[in-house]
């Protein structure tokens, strides 16, 4: 018998049972689902069995890796719902493309398909059946050449690409009911873990839907969001044209030598737009340009290079950060933590931000403050400003496009741009990358280059980050006039080269520890990029270094 602590709870256990036994017999009614669970320091799926004493501490839906296990096991019993309703093989002919909230956007390729309701209610109930039987899940072991092998003769195309640049020599595939795939991360044991989901037809395809992590226990219904899906498919759209849609078709670009003529042609795309966005500011005499968008989005740049175009086209720009109009620190509002809270609308002064911009708008001399981050007091140097005919403020800020903002300023005046760095490329047809992964990945590199921040502790901050990502930025990002992709598609394999040394520094044993190693394994999917060749105006210079505005 063997001795191990489960939830601080001591019990004696027989080797080689499963960890999915004791997942049973502590699983409480009602509670969020265990999913996976940390036998010490190594997470583990739960066919796992124990061969040894240890500490146990199971993973929940509650916990963004639970979470993330919990959504890809339920594309994983779509994908082969659909081979069920559709025909063997129809998958290579689906591809998983982006999340829309708590939804993801699936595209269907297949020739004289109908994707409308009537399909979405076929693949959900068949999905729902799938359920009710509780089917294994099973995890096989290949060679990676094998598994090569198998994906080609099973028509998987963009995992024989993506493989081709494996370096291990072992891949896990995933094995429902006889249909195999490759996920990259964990999967519950069975088809029985996944009780809420729900299926949509939306714009030709199908949208896959969840629960949130903060409402666990029922399913949002899909809310459509037609600004940002129209920007995923502008960006989805070209990567395709340009041949660059998966890591695999990127490390071919990468081998092949092709890759600097990808970087000028997607500087001079991000270009382009910038020309466009700035001159409808100008065609419709917009005086208030809002920018906003969440962390590591490249805000900075975005107006720097904006403020260029707006020069161009004979306006005269003149940047204000909202972090200016904070209010002081002893008025600010706390959390529930009893911590200051700066994410919050509510720590802006904003009697003061409206009565000085209509006051610039008013043709009217006006000091602006500057907000004293170590005292905590806002300060007032002799910023004076006055703003002309041909002038325009741009302002940048969390909180840009929250109507609470600007409530005093005239609507015809403004102009509200959200920038955000939106994943362009997936790893494979099934296999995403997450928007967040890429921002995080940003953050990390930046913080250490910039801010004398490690790797540990921008990780230790991002659930926090996000939080405040999903109170105060995302909820408005609707409300803008457009929206900017600030991403580009040879970006990760850029970062690799700055995150790795940064990731390695973090110690098992360290609650950050999981995260970097799954950050870790998904750069090792990438050949890297020499930073060289990045233009000094690039976005992704914000984050490297290098750049030509002050970042």
């Amino acid at each position: 018998m063997l001795n191990v602590t489960v939830e601080g709870t001591k019990i004696s256990v027989k080797e080689g049972t499963a960890l999915e036994e004791l997942a049973k017999r502590f699983q409480r009614p009602g509670a969020p689902v265990i999913l996976l669970a940390y036998t010490g320091e190594k997470l583990r799926e739960l066919h796992h069995t124990i061969d040894e004493d240890c500490d146990i501490r199971f993973v929940t839906n509650e916990e963004q890796t639970g979470y993330m296990t919990y959504k890809r096991t339920v594309n994983f019993v779509f994908l082969k719902a659909c081979e069920e309703v559709l025909g063997e093989g129809c998958t290579n002919r689906i591809t998983m493309n982006y999340s829309i909230g708590n939804s993801t956007f699936c595209e269907f390729s297949l020739v004289d398909l109908k994707v409308d309701d009537d399909l979405a209610r076929k693949i959900q109930n068949k999905m729902r059946e799938l359920v009710r039987q509780d089917l294994k899940i099973k995890k096989i072991s290949y060679n990676t050449f094998e598994a090569r092998k198998r994906f080609a003769q099973q028509g998987m195309k963009e995992k024989v690409r993506l493989f081709r640049f494996r370096r291990v020599s072992r891949t896990n595939v995933y094995s429902l009911d006889g249909y195999e795939n490759y996920f990259y991360g964990y999967m519950a044991p069975s088809t029985g873990y996944i009780q809420d989901f729900y299926v949509d037809a939306y714009q030709g395809g199908i949208v896959l839907q969840i629960p949130r992590r903060d409402h666990l226990h029922s399913v949002s219904r899909f809310t459509p969001q037609p600004k940002l899906f129209h920007v995923m498919q502008r960006s989805r759209s070209w990567s395709k044209l340009m041949r660059v849609d998966t890591v695999g078709a990127l490390n071919e670009e990468i081998t092949n030598g092709d890759i600097n003529n990808l970087i000028l042609v997607q500087e001079a795309l991000q270009e382009k737009l910038l020309a466009d966005i700035a001159s409808k500011i100008v065609d419709d005499g917009k005086k208030v340009v809002l920018i906003a968008g969440p962390s590591s989005s490249g805000k900075t740049t975005f107006s720097h290079r904006l403020a260029i175009q707006l020069q161009i086209d004979g306006l005269t720009p003149h940047p204000i950060s909202l972090d200016d109009y904070f209010l002081d620190r002893e008025l600010s509002p706390r959390d529930e933590e009893g911590n200051y809270n700066f994410e919050t609308i509510a720590s802006l002064d904003l009697e003061l931000f409206n009565e000085d911009i209509n006051c610039l708008l008013a043709g009217k001399q006006v000091q602006l403050p500057t907000y004293n981050f170590v005292s905590g007091k806002r300060e007032y140097k002799g910023n004076y400003k006055k703003i002309g005919p041909d002038d325009v403020l741009v302002i940048e800020g969390i909180h840009g496009l929250n109507g609470m903002l600007s409530s005093e300023i005239s609507e015809e005046d403004k102009y509200k741009i959200y920038v955000s760095a939106l994943s362009q490329i997936n790893i494979d047809e099934h296999n995403r990358i997450p928007s967040s992964d890429g921002r995080l990945l940003r953050r990390i590199v930046r913080d250490a280059r910039h801010r004398g921040t490690d790797a540990k502790t921008t990780i230790g901050r991002w659930e926090s980050v996000r939080r405040g990502e999903e109170l105060n930025i995302f909820p408005y990002q609707e409300e803008a006039d457009i929206m900017f992709n600030s991403a580009q598609i040879y970006e990760l394999a850029v970062l690799k080269q700055y995150a790795e040394p940064l990731l390695f520094q973090i110690s098992p044993g360290c609650p950050e520890y999981q995260e970097s190693k799954r950050l870790l394994k998904f750069l090792d999917y990438f050949l890297s990029v020499k930073s060289e060749d990045i233009p000094k105006t690039s976005l992704l210079r914000e984050f490297i270094g290098g750049s030509c505005f002050e970042t």
